[in-house]
């Protein structure tokens, strides 16, 4: 029986230090739905700097459709966008939760020069087929 060889040992391989890019114009996606607020913050061409949502703040449950859910979710994001030194940026809105206007209050009082405000919420033009009538 040949004996096993050794195993391999790790490398000591030096992790390179993740320099940041400053970026003074991005994006904010706010998906407000019932059951959670999503909040995204993309550059120009869509690459994703920061993002958190009112589940990630730390609430669970009905707590995370709360307008203060979200105001929490937005001071999260904020946070990680600090070392990118953003300014201004274009605000995009999905959706019908109750928390989407406290989330753009939220920036505007953080210091970020809002732009544009767009509502993107897709409405259905003429929807899906309605189930069939009933026979009893």
């Amino acid at each position: 029986m040949t004996p096993k060889p050794a195993t391999k040992e790790k490398a000591g391989k030096t992790k390179k230090a993740k320099s940041r890019r400053k970026v003074k114009v991005g994006v904010i996606h706010i998906k407000s739905t019932f059951n959670n607020t999503l909040i995204s913050v993309t550059d120009p061409t869509g690459a994703v700097l920061a993002w958190s949502s009112a589940g990630r703040a730390g609430f669970s449950g009905t707590r995370k459709s709360t307008p203060y859910a979200a105001m929490q979710a937005v001071a999260n994001v904020l946070e990680q966008l600090k070392p990118v030194g953003m300014e201004e940026a274009h605000i995009i809105v999905k959706g019908i939760g109750s928390a989407r206007d406290s989330a753009i209050r939220a920036f505007s009082t953080a210091g970020i020069n809002i732009t544009a405000i767009r509502d993107m919420t897709p409405i259905p033009h003429n929807g899906v087929r309605p189930p069939r009538r009933r026979r009893i």
